[in-house]
């Protein structure tokens, strides 16, 4: 059976550009796991709503490690507990439509504390 590829329709980047507008100015890297074939096209999607909104966004390269953490979407910050309130935002936006997003810790992330990336793992 073959399966719909993940993306964002053009309403969902609508909602979430309205909701992310009032946090400007954050820092968010977007990664993606290479051998999920529909995760370049939807880590796209995250970034044009990014880009739209002008944040300061890096477009990771394909991480096999980092992405597979997780099935699906995934925060990855440097300490426990402390996801920046755009990325709660997000969050609670994306619930909306039934998309779950998961937090990973990791120690050694480069991102800055008020910073974040997105992950996008293989579906799960």
């Amino acid at each position: 059976m073959r399966l719909t590829p993940r993306k964002l329709t053009t309403h969902q980047k609508a909602v979430l550009i309205q909701v992310l507008l009032v946090f400007p100015d954050q820092r968010v890297s977007v990664c993606y796991y290479p051998s999920a074939s529909d995760a370049l096209g939807y880590a796209q999607d995250f970034l044009t709503v990014f880009k739209s909104i002008g944040w300061k966004v890096s477009d990771g390269p394909p991480s096999e490690s980092l992405s597979s953490q997780t099935t699906g979407l995934a925060f990855v910050v440097s300490r426990q507990g402390s996801l920046p309130p755009s990325a709660e935002a997000l969050r609670d936006a994306l619930r909306i439509y039934g998309i779950e997003v998961a937090t990973l810790c990791d120690p050694s992330c480069a991102m800055r504390p008020d910073g974040f990336i997105l992950a996008i793992g293989p579906r799960g």
